[in-house]
This record gives C-alpha cells, structure tokens and sequence, in this order.
C-alpha cells in the first residue's frame, strides 16, 4: 500500500469510536471559544506591541497592521473551520492530513505540530517564569533566585557568578525550576479532565480579560491626540513589518481543532470556537494598541520594549496597583496559554497513537477520567524537562515556523478536499470558493520565507528525524497499511 494512502473521512470517523480509545464529547461553544481565547491572547499583548511598535516602526498605525494581520490568519482560520467541522477528530492538521494528502503528509504535519505545541509551550513556560518573577518583585518586593528561573547558558550571559549558587555531586545547579513547576500542575490539571481544565482556563481568560479592560480604560483616560502624530511615521512598510511582528501574537486559534473529538455537536461549534476567538482577540488587540498608543508617544517604549503595558502606566504615573494588575494579567495569560498547548500536543500524539503510527500504549484512555492521561504526562515530562535547561530564542522561532508549516497544509487540504469530494456535505463551508485557502497559504509563505536561515535549518532537521522515526516505526504499524480493522468489539 502506498505511503500516499489517504484515509477517508468516514474511516477516520469510524475510528473514533474505538472502545478504551475514544473521548467523550461534553464541551459546548462557550467551551472552545474560551480555549480559543485562552490560546491566543498570552505573552504577545503584553510583550510584542512594544516590538511592533518601535523596532517594526509602526508607531499609531500598529492599529492597521492588527487588522491586516487578523484578515490575514482569517483565511487559515476558516479553512480550520471547514475542516473541523467536517471531521471533528482530535488530530487537527494531522488528521485533516491523513483525509487529504496521506500517511506520509499526516506524519510530517504531526511531527511538525510537535513544533508548535510542545516545543511552543516550552517557550511559553520559560516566559512565564520571567512574568511570574516580575510579579513577585511589583507586588510583593522580593522575586525567585536566578539560578532557580534560568538555563545554563542564559544565566552565564547575565554575567552571575556560577561559584555562587549550590553545586551537587560538582555541578552547579541551574535550572529553570519555576518553568518545569508551572508545567508539571498543569499537567497535572490536564489528566484529572477536560471540564475541570476548561473551567480553570474560563477563570484565566476572565481575568485576563478584566485587566485588558481596565488598561484600556486607564488607557482611554490619558489619551492624548498629539501622541497619534505621525500616525505611520514608517509608512507602508512599517504597517507591513508591525504586521509580521504581531501576526505570532494570533498563534493559537487552531488550538481549538484539537478539542474537536470532545465537543458537542462539533459541525457547529467548532467554527464558533475558532471564528468567535479570532474575532474576539482582534478587537481586544485594537482597543489595548489604541489605548497604549494614545497614553504616551511610541518613540518612549524603547527603553522599556518588552513591557510596554507598564511602560505607558508608568509614564502616566499610573498607580502602582495597577502595575501590578498589568504584571498579574501577564501571568494569568501566559498561564491559560501553557494549559491549552499542553491540552493540544497530547491529543495529536493520541491520533497518531490511534492508527498505529506511535505505539499503541499512547493511545489509551484514563478509565476515570477519561483523558489521554499516558500522552498527558509525557507531554509534560518533556515539556518541564526542556523548560529547565533550554533558552527561549531558539525555541520560539522554531514554533513559529512549525505553526506556519500547520497552516499551508491545512489550507491545501480545504483545495484537496473540494476537489476530490466535492458533494460530501459540510457543516460549514469557508466563504469566498477558492481565494480563501490560496490566500492563506500565500500569506503563511510569505511569513515563512522571512525567517532566518538557521531556524529553516533546524526545521529541515527536525523533519528528516521525524522521517527516521515514521521509517523504523509508523511505516511498518500503520493499521491503514496493515490492514487493521478500525473496530474491535461494540463502542
């Protein structure tokens, strides 16, 4: 059999089914909008505006590139959402894959999505200690050792002396402790159930969402007119290079395809949950950049680039609460994203387990709490273990360009789909024919050919080792190629 073998959507649905494999549906729209939320409105609003702003040279006009930005991962959002209202398994882009373009593409996607959750998340976790240790320090006056919140190799950079911190069996201790701890409770939260996880997650985005409004509410009362002159002191290009910067402030509306396989009546609200939250971050997004930008002249974030939340409080002599209100949003948000990619990475690594290409074992379901507890677990055991010892550079680029790679394969899927099954009936059916998923896929290249050379490096070696792996293992237990009947038993 091929390696180009597709698997049908009803295949794939059949399999679903599979008693001690399957995942029960008790998430409703409201669910996988917060998740949606949850996902994408992290460190990005609380760190990248800066970024966009002054070194994109935006300035005001950061405003446009927002919503050029969100037009943009707009055509890939809907082509996620025809997707998984069609075939509301929890794979995401790898299953999507697998009905599209076969086994072999539905391995690379799941190996590349590796990429964007897990090691996402571990980029994720290494900023969130950053975040929770200035929180400390605003709130309550004190903060975590560094040793004890950063790598090796980090913590030489800053110049400590590594005489100064305890050494075991010869060796200095230093590790990220804080990241890996974060980690390890939610993964923790994870395994106990996907309701108890999503009502924690429904708790942070609410927070998050007040301490939004209440900066832009602060925001709106320093306003001043003079500061939006120029309004694009960079032009066109500043507006385009704003836009890049922000576009992995979007990251994670797809996350919500992961939880398809535990959603009630996913044809519905699936596209909700991945629509709703787009829409919903995009206005969040205009009204803080309107606030921070009105609040003080965008030339004055340089010196404080990575917080510029706090830098217009500060430069308003806001209240010092409400620094720390600002401090407290990053961590909540930082937190609720941690939850959701770590939510996500287990349930691909549970599709891929299920038709064989992962050992069996990964694949099983908790008796009690009916969670992907085995891929759970491990996902966090790696997740905190790289957490603790690597940098954030490297780790973020390689998300994004893993997340890029995610979006070309499902936009050509929504073509390959309507092409090869034109008359299946679809739930939901992105608009605009074809433009869309041809949009999509030009704006995500177009993205990825502006990362460095090193980071396409690394992902051309992340995929030839993930190709080793499908040759030695997937290829030879694929149950589509072996002939496996999908179900054994009644479900």
């Amino acid at each position: 059999m091929s390696i180009f073998q597709v698997k049908s959507v009803d295949e794939i649905m059949a399999e679903s089914h599979e008693r001690g494999h399957k995942l029960p549906r008790v998430l409703g729209s409201f669910d996988v909008t917060m998740i949606g939320i949850g996902a994408i409105i992290g460190a990005g609003i609380f760190a990248m505006l800066g970024e966009a702003a002054v070194k994109g040279g935006a300035g005001p006009s950061l405003i446009i590139s927002i919503i050029l930005t969100a037009v943009a991962c707009g055509f890939s959002a809907l082509c996620y959402a025809e997707l998984a209202a069609m075939v509301p398994i929890s794979g995401s882009a790898y299953t999507y894959a697998y009905a599209t373009m076969g086994e072999l593409a539905a391995w690379i996607i799941g190996w590349d999505l590796i990429l964007e959750y897990a090691i996402g998340n571990v980029a994720v976790a290494i900023s969130w200690s950053g975040y929770f240790n200035d929180f400390l320090r605003s709130v309550f006056g004190f903060g975590v050792p560094l040793w004890l919140r950063t790598d090796y190799h980090t913590f030489l950079k800053s110049g400590a002396d590594v005489a100064s911190v305890p050494h075991l069996f010869g060796m200095p201790v230093i590790c990220n402790l804080l990241a890996a701890s974060v980690v390890a409770s939610l993964t923790w939260l994870l395994v106990l159930g996907i309701k108890e996880s999503t009502r924690f997650n429904s708790l942070m985005v609410g927070i998050k969402l007040l301490v939004l409004a209440v900066f832009a509410g602060v925001g709106i009362y320093y306003f001043n007119p003079d500061n939006w002159v120029p309004f694009a002191p960079g032009g066109w290009k500043g507006i385009q290079v704003g836009a890049a910067y922000i576009f992995f402030a979007y990251i994670g509306f797809d996350a919500v395809s992961t939880v398809a396989e535990e959603t009630r009546e996913p044809q519905k609200n699936m596209p909700i949950g991945i629509i709703g939250s787009l829409l919903i971050c995009t206005v969040i997004y205009v009204l803080v950049t309107v606030a921070l930008t009105g609040m003080m002249p965008f030339t004055e974030m340089k010196d404080k680039i990575a917080e510029p939340l706090v830098a217009g409080l500060q430069y308003n002599h806001a209240a010092q609460w409400l620094v720390g209100l600002v401090s407290l949003g990053a961590v909540v948000a930082t937190t609720a994203v941690l939850l959701v990619f770590q939510m996500g990475q287990p349930r691909i690594f549970f599709s891929m387990s299920r038709d064989g290409l992962l050992p069996r074992y990964f694949s099983k379901v908790h008796p009690k709490y009916k969670t992907p507890h085995i891929t759970t677990v491990w996902t966090g055991i790696v997740v905190a273990g790289f957490a603790s010892l690597f940098s954030l550079d490297v780790m973020a680029e390689l998300c994004n360009i893993g997340t890029l790679f995610a979006f070309v394969v499902v936009c050509a899927g929504v073509i390959i789909l309507r092409v090869k099954d034109p008359d299946r009936p679809r739930p939901f059916r992105a608009p605009g024919g074809y433009a869309t998923p041809v949009l999509g896929i030009g704006f995500c290249l177009f993205l990825m050919l502006g990362l460095g050379f090193m980071t396409w490096i690394r992902f051309f070696g992340w995929l030839a080792a993930g190709l080793a792996v499908y040759y030695f293992y997937g290829y030879r237990n694929s149950r589509l190629r072996t002939g496996e009947l999908a179900i054994k038993g009644p479900v």
